[in-house]
């Protein structure tokens, strides 16, 4: 079995939330519940993203593209809806991309 650390932000955001629906900002964001995210790990294992070391799917859109974070805290994107295409870098840190959809939702509004 793979063992990848879990990043801190990750860590933190599941000790303010456990899950979040969001399905009316552009075509949906969803952070996964920590349960999902295991359950995830367990049958897909990581990512690969890019050079840094692998990456945990923790969000999806409502498009079925996935949002995985490395342990460097970065977030990353896949290009297509699949766990086994390649990914792009969306944020320098959770943090970040939540910000990202707060923006999102403000331009929304």
């Amino acid at each position: 079995m793979d063992l990848t650390p879990v990043s801190s932000d990750l860590t933190t955001l599941y000790w303010v939330i456990s899950e979040v629906s969001l399905p009316d900002i552009d075509h949906g964001y969803f952070i996964h519940s920590p349960a999902t995210v295991a359950e995830h790990f367990r049958e897909y294992g990581a990512v690969d993203v890019d050079d840094e070391s692998p990456g945990i799917v923790f969000a999806s859109d409502g498009g079925g593209l996935l949002f995985a974070v490395a342990t460097s805290g970065r977030v990353w994107r896949s290009t297509t809806a699949s766990w086994f295409d390649d990914f792009e870098g969306a944020a320098m840190s959770v943090q970040e991309f939540l910000e990202q959809i707060g923006q999102r939702i403000t331009d929304q509004s």
